[in-house]
């Protein structure tokens, strides 16, 4: 008797699972993603649900423990039975699940810039691929700033050493020459900067302006700004464009040594818009804290939490195939004023913005994209990629379709 009555109260429900780290390396950036999470989930319900039913969250803490995001995850997906998860930040982690939502065909919504060189069907990229955030940086420096030496420096995982490796091949494609390159790679964490930092201020001597491009993930960023700041490197000289720093991450940093530093994203709390001070209103209700900010990958949650509800509704029940096949082409308003569109890559389109850091630790945009950029899964400018795409609709249905042979290679191509 008490096992029906638990069933029937499972099934007044869907379960939406939710992923991030909430202790560890990364709990300074993934924390507030569970945060929105609630509130979408909160704001959802407050609409009717889903169906007719109630969403109910579900919260795990993975812990900056790459392993233990697959655990995880297969405890929502088999324990929990929950109809999709959002979550994961580091491509470490993503990596870590992806056999996990493949064998148990799981939905997940990734929030997160990434460096591209995937598409899984069970997978759908919500943040930026290389070609919405990296390249268009660089052309930025480029062709604004007139940069002509680069520092490549990232945390030592996949996502910076792919993403450096795409954006090595397109700056020797743009005729800069390879000693015109330093690329250093740092372990998580990382908290003493002052050689390094020392190494690119060396490097940015030369006679020829020096910027560097920053795929340092986590908590490292407060000490690394700290020491270009301490050894006196002000964004006049050798700016930084960061790829995974917003507003959470400088909310815990002293912002006047940073002032003109930059941050390439898709999104910033600073966009005037009617969609954006709702949502920067909403978030404040909800955490009941005026100081709390919003960022980037905030937006990407509320793009693809909104697309999964309209695909649903779309498909008329949570089972994933049919979400899969829903969801192409479900278009949703974005907060920069825009609406982004679910490609068949399982990319989205986006606007490209850069934004200088202000003393407040806020961004002011000072170039954007003329209109949303498709996601491009594989880059063009890596030899192997060249040829691949991606397209989820029958009667292709592959992640990696090479152009060139006419064949699908199958899984995925690393």
């Amino acid at each position: 008797m008490s096992f029906a009555v638990g069933t029937a109260k499972a099934e007044d429900t869907i379960k939406v699972g939710i992923l991030h780290s909430l202790s560890g390396t990364m709990a300074i950036s993934e924390t507030t993603l569970k945060d929105a999470m609630l509130m979408l989930i909160e704001e959802q319900n407050k609409k009717g649900g889903v169906l007719g039913k109630k969403l109910e969250a579900v919260v795990v803490d993975p812990a900056s423990d790459w392993p233990l995001f697959a655990e995880k995850a297969r405890e929502l997906i088999e324990k929990d039975k929950v109809a999709a998860v959002f979550g994961c930040w580091t491509s470490v982690s993503r990596k870590s699940v992806l056999p996990v939502f493949e064998e148990l065909n799981g939905l997940l919504f990734y929030p997160v810039q990434y460096e591209g060189e995937e598409s899984q069907r069970n997978v759908f990229y919500t943040g930026a691929a290389p070609n919405q955030q990296a390249v268009p940086a660089v052309d930025y420096l480029m062709d604004v700033e007139g940069v002509e030496r680069w520092v490549l420096a990232g945390t030592d995982y996949v996502y910076p050493r792919t993403t450096n490796k795409i954006l090595e091949a397109y700056l020797q494609s743009k005729g800069v020459a390879p000693e015109d390159i330093m690329i250093n790679y740092t372990p998580f964490g990382h908290s003493d900067w002052q050689t390094i930092v020392a190494d690119i201020k060396t490097f940015g001597s030369a006679g020829k302006k020096t910027a560097v491009v920053s795929t340092i993930n986590g908590d490292a960023n407060v000490p690394f700004y700290k020491e270009l700041a301490n050894q006196g490197i002000k964004a006049e000289d050798i700016p930084v464009v960061a790829f995974s720093v917003g507003e959470e991450e400088l909310a815990g940093l002293d912002t006047a040594p940073l002032v003109g530093h930059l941050a390439a994203w898709n999104y910033f709390q600073s966009v005037d818009t009617d969609a954006n001070a709702e949502f920067i209103d909403a978030w404040h209700a909800f955490i009941g804290d005026e100081s709390r900010v919003t960022n980037d990958p905030m937006e990407a949650h509320f793009i693809g939490f909104n697309m999964w509800v309209e695909a649903v509704e779309k498909a008329g029940t949570t089972d994933p195939d049919a979400v899969i096949d829903s969801i192409v082409g479900v278009s949703v308003p974005n907060l920069t004023g825009g609406y982004s569109a679910m490609m068949p890559n399982h990319h989205i389109t986006k606007p490209v913005l850069i934004g200088e850091i202000q003393e407040d630790g806020q961004f002011e945009v000072v170039w954007e994209t003329s209109g949303l950029v498709v996601g491009d899964e594989w880059s063009d400018y890596l030899p192997d990629s060249r040829p691949l795409i991606a397209d989820w609709r029958a009667p292709m249905s592959c992640g990696n379709f090479n152009t060139e042979t006419g064949k699908c290679g199958g899984k995925g191509v690393d």
